[in-house]
């Protein structure tokens, strides 16, 4: 009798167990956050990988706008020396293929999660992981990385997406960081479908 309620008190305990893992298990639900690709920026990036990271950034964009994801604009703007919010220079550039009905976020510092209501928004739309795009992968975006952590996502730089002032120091933050290539990232948003 004893073994008898030790092993159903057991198999409760491990179904129990189990049932706890996968609710762990979260689906992927990503978003794109295209970070600061502003005209005033650009100019002050390395040029030398500028026209491949706007096709990757444009290659990620077209994958997400197919399978109907969140891609969110970030906007980088100080206040002191701006740019202004009407100007040129906040103009994301031509060369990348936003759309003017992709969710905004416009930030004052390089964590586009500090003071904006980038969190609410993912949140309000479920994501629970982010891939980043744009400039400078040495500065917001690696800073957005740091906050995404912080805030709980999953977070992934997108390989050859990327720029920063020197290509060399771009290249580094792709080695040390979660950066995935389009192959995978296209495999990854396969899956979620």
């Amino acid at each position: 009798m004893k073994k008898t309620i030790l092993l159903t008190l057991s198999i409760f305990l491990l179904i129990n167990i189990i049932d706890a893992q996968e609710e762990e298990k979260k689906e992927l639900k990503p978003a794109l956050l295209v970070i600061d690709v502003q005209n005033a920026y650009v100019p002050w990036m390395d040029q030398s990988d500028k026209d491949m990271a706007f096709e990757y950034i444009n290659a990620a964009i077209g994958l997400f706008e197919k399978y109907e994801l969140p891609i969110i604009r970030i906007y980088h703007q100080d206040k002191e020396w701006g740019p202004e919010l009407d100007s040129e220079g906040f103009k994301f550039a031509p060369e990348v293929k936003v759309k003017d009905d992709y969710p905004m976020i416009i930030k004052h510092y390089g964590n586009a999660f500090t003071k904006t209501g980038l969190d609410k928004l993912l949140k309000e739309k479920e994501i629970n992981t982010v891939f980043l795009c744009g400039l400078s992968a040495t500065g917001c975006v690696l800073a957005t990385h740091v906050g995404a952590n912080d805030n709980d996502y999953k977070v992934f730089m997108i390989e050859n997406a990327l720029l920063s002032p020197n290509a060399e120091h771009t290249d580094f933050i792709e080695t040390i960081m979660s950066s995935v290539g389009f192959e995978t990232l296209s495999v990854m948003i396969e899956y979620t479908q």
